[in-house]
């Protein structure tokens, strides 16, 4: 799979993602009982390689085609105009908040989860997790502007 990977998206990290999701979809099939017969497994395990990687170029195709269409008609913002934030001081109010809403935060920002997927993993209702991020946002808001009253 890691070899598939690397020669037909010449990159390693995609190699990696690639097998990662293969590897968690056979296990899927395995446990539902669809694939049955061992002798299946592998031809089962290429073409999902195979099926993912036209998938992920179908992806930036459609991508780079919207790009192109549209790329004049979105409008850039004026860094000027635009507030600028001190990363730093971002940090340091992201790390001041309790573990919890931290966690809530990078989880739904950075690893761009699901509210569900941040439940799942954290043992929260999908409900919850959307009263943690608003009170995490809210809190880490104030803290920025409380810095950028004091500079």
């Amino acid at each position: 799979m890691r070899r598939y990977g690397l020669r037909h998206l010449r990159d390693p990290h995609a190699a990696a993602d690639l097998v990662q999701h293969v590897l968690t979809l056979t296990i899927e099939q395995l446990r539902d009982g669809r694939l049955r017969d061992p002798e299946r497994v592998v031809s089962f395990v290429l073409g999902a390689c195979r099926m993912t990687v036209m998938d992920q170029r179908r992806t930036e195709l459609r991508r780079e085609d919207l790009l192109r269409r549209y790329a004049d008609a979105v409008p850039l913002a004026d860094v000027s105009i635009a507030p600028r934030l001190d990363h730093v001081k971002v940090v340091d109010c992201l790390e001041r908040l309790p573990e919890r809403e931290r966690s809530v935060l990078v989880m739904t920002f950075y690893d761009e989860a699901s509210s569900e997927d941040v439940g799942a993993q954290l043992g929260l209702s999908a409900g919850n997790v959307h009263v943690i991020r608003h009170r995490g946002i809210d809190k880490l808001r104030r803290c920025v502007e409380a810095g950028r009253r004091a500079a």
